[in-house]
């Protein structure tokens, strides 16, 4: 009796060299490099407690956000989709996009609020707002009540549940700021 064998053979040539890459693949890749953005402007919240340049460097990164995620779905556009992109296709890039950022923003969120923050940025905020407060009279001082108010109830958070707030409030914004993009980043094809 003979034995048969078989053999499989795959050779990653044949997997790669005609594959396209997915809408999905590239929203990981521009996601990961936003999320990494993200997280380096996530340092400045702490230290611009110390050092208020940083604070205004935060502010300032943080509206620069838009204009990046739009410089990413136009490479995305030009590089991946041969210089056209209608607004669904750019606005599920840019959602999910913003997606994965928030992802990996998440666990530099519950990183730092696990092992590192210990109270710091609510700390310094209550701390803030009794200084305000302290020098406004008149009607203010019921907003400013609020407002103390509201970060005690943050403070009480478990890292967990302050990371998932960040997480979906991630996702909301960019959400958000897709839909301008999106419409800015599409471009039909010329009709000859």
């Amino acid at each position: 009796m003979k034995k048969r064998t078989f053999a499989v053979v795959i050779t990653l040539s044949d997997m790669t060299i005609g594959k396209t890459k997915t809408l999905q693949e590239h929203a990981m890749r521009f996601g990961t490099l936003m999320g990494i953005f993200w997280i380096l402007k996530f340092i400045l919240l702490p230290l611009g407690f110390k050092i208020p340049f940083l604070q205004l460097l935060f502010i300032m990164l943080t509206c620069y956000v838009p204009f990046l995620g739009y410089k990413m779905v136009k490479k995305y556009r030009n590089d991946f989709c041969e210089g056209t992109v209608n607004f669904s296709q750019a606005y599920l890039f840019l959602m999910m996009m913003y997606f994965f950022a928030a992802l990996l923003t998440s666990a530099g969120h519950f990183t730092y609020f696990q092992f590192i923050d210990n109270g710091f940025i609510t700390d310094s905020y209550l701390s803030s707002l009794e200084t305000f407060k302290n020098g406004v009279s008149g009607g203010s001082d019921a907003s400013v009540d609020q407002l103390i108010e509201m970060f005690n109830q943050v403070a009480a958070l478990s890292p967990i549940q302050l990371t998932l707030q960040l997480f979906i409030q991630n996702i909301f914004y960019g959400s958000l700021l897709a839909l301008p993009t999106a419409l800015l980043a599409m471009k039909r094809k010329k009709q000859i």
